[in-house]
This record gives structure tokens, C-alpha cells and sequence, in this order.
């Protein structure tokens, strides 16, 4: 599994990105994958998980219903649609890739990490 988050960059607060990670490994599809976040001087945050087939989601309470998580396993690549954006959502946006997390919501239960991208909302 390799992954790289893609998608970033500057909008303004009320505004829309769509996030991409895309892995060149071959085992994508097997893997629960997530969205985490971490802004200056804070702790790596969870943002969203999906499952291997993409029925079953989790999102953080501060995202719920504003964004969404998705995946094209055909593709090799899991979506964050993230709508109504605050300045609050500023981070370094990652994907992460595991085969069994014990916690979808904990980081340290993800074996694989892509690089991330930088998600700025002005006020």
C-alpha cells in the first residue's frame, strides 16, 4: 500500500474541496481507509473512515453532515467531499490504510500513511 492525499489548497470559509488519496499498491480494496487531520501545535485528529466495500462510514461529530467520505476501489482511491467549510478545518489533511483497525477513530491503529495535504479556510 502507497498512498498520497491530494486536493488541497486555500478557499474560503462556506466553501467545497474534494480530497483524493489514491494508493499504487494492490491490496487497496481490502483496507479500511481514513481521513485524519492535524493542525499546527495539535494532536492528529480523525476525520473519517470508510470500509473495504465502502457500506460502513464513521465520521468525527465536528464533520458530520458536512463532509463525506467515499471510495472507488476500482480506481484505488478514496474521496472526502468536504462542503461548508470553516476556518476551524485548517490541517495538514492524511490518509491512512489498515487491514483490521482495532478503532477506526485511532491512528495508531494504522499501519500505512500517505503524505498530506494542506487544507487552508480563510475567514
Amino acid at each position: 500500500v502507497q498512498l498520497q492525499a491530494c486536493g488541497g489548497g486555500l478557499v474560503q470559509a462556506g466553501g467545497s474541496l474534494r480530497l483524493s488519496c489514491v494508493d499504487s499498491g494492490r491490496t487497496f480494496s481490502n483496507y479500511v481507509t481514513a481521513w485524519f487531520r492535524q493542525a499546527p501545535g495539535m494532536e492528529r485528529e480523525f476525520v473519517a473512515a470508510v470500509s473495504w466495500k465502502g457500506g460502513s462510514k464513521q465520521y468525527a461529530d465536528s464533520v458530520e453532515g458536512r463532509f463525506t467520505i467515499s471510495r472507488d476501489n476500482a480506481d484505488k482511491k478514496v474521496y472526502l467531499q468536504m462542503n461548508s467549510l470553516k476556518p476551524e478545518d485548517t490541517a495538514v489533511y492524511y490518509c491512512a490504510a489498515d487491514d483490521q483497525p482495532r478503532s477506526w477513530q485511532q491512528p495508531l491503529e494504522y499501519q500505512y500513511w500517505g503524505r498530506g495535504t494542506l487544507v487552508t479556510v480563510s475567514s
